[in-house]
């Protein structure tokens, strides 16, 4: 039997098996010998194509940042930026590790200084100062992360696991001794159809309204 052709190590595919390792593990479990093994070759091969674990994980950013749409600039910008905080916690969603190194590299790649570029440009070309830009890019931003990684910490993930876990906690309360919290569970959150992640756009529509009326009193 003719074996497989073997595919040449390169950078873009020793990235690509560490962004997989650490979606299956977390970043914290990778490692350059792991990563090696996931490739099959020895770990001196990796240096070949990365300097060292701190370049993987910047390369590691650079791939989820070349995942996430770029505003477009057929749209207004209210548009642009939700379609893009929506791709963007969409790629957080895929890549729960992400939200802790997202901002945190001192060595951005070209895909990072992309993203950042557009969403900047986007933002100006909308009649947005400097200063607002920076305003908007941070509350953005801080919504986009937080909101994310308070999703990904949820003790449920499925409707049959909320209800269980309501009914967990139900038990231990009451309508006398907390009536706005049995009030929420059983008005809303447990009312079929609901989802927490139904949140992120009701949030995300108050900061891009706040902004637009924000910018137009500069």
């Amino acid at each position: 039997m003719t074996e497989e052709p073997r595919v040449p190590l390169s950078r873009e595919r020793v990235l690509r098996a560490a962004v997989e390792l650490a979606d299956e593990a977390g970043v914290a479990a990778l490692t350059m010998r792991k990563l090696a093994s996931r490739l099959d070759v020895e770990a001196m091969s990796l240096y070949h194509h990365v300097a060292n674990k701190s370049d993987v994980l910047d390369g590691m950013v650079d791939v989820v940042f070349d995942e996430i749409e770029l505003p477009s600039s057929d749209v207004d910008w209210q548009t642009a930026m939700r379609q893009r905080a929506v791709a963007m916690r969409d790629a957080l969603n895929r890549h729960p590790w992400a939200i802790g190194l997202m901002e945190s590299r001192k060595n951005p790649g070209h895909a990072t200084l992309r993203h950042h570029n557009a969403v900047l440009g986007c933002l100006r070309r909308a009649g947005f100062s400097v200063e607002m830009t920076a305003h908007a890019y941070s509350v953005l931003d801080s919504y986009i992360y937080g909101f994310a990684m308070q999703e990904q910490q949820l003790p449920f993930n499925s409707p049959e696991e909320l209800e269980a876990l309501a009914d967990t906690i139900m038990r231990q309360v009451s309508a006398e001794t907390h009536p706005h919290f049995v009030e929420m569970a059983t008005e809303y959150a447990l009312q079929p159809g609901y989802s927490y992640a139904n949140e992120f756009e009701f949030g995300l529509d108050l900061i891009l309204d706040g902004l637009e009326r924000a910018t137009t009193r500069e």
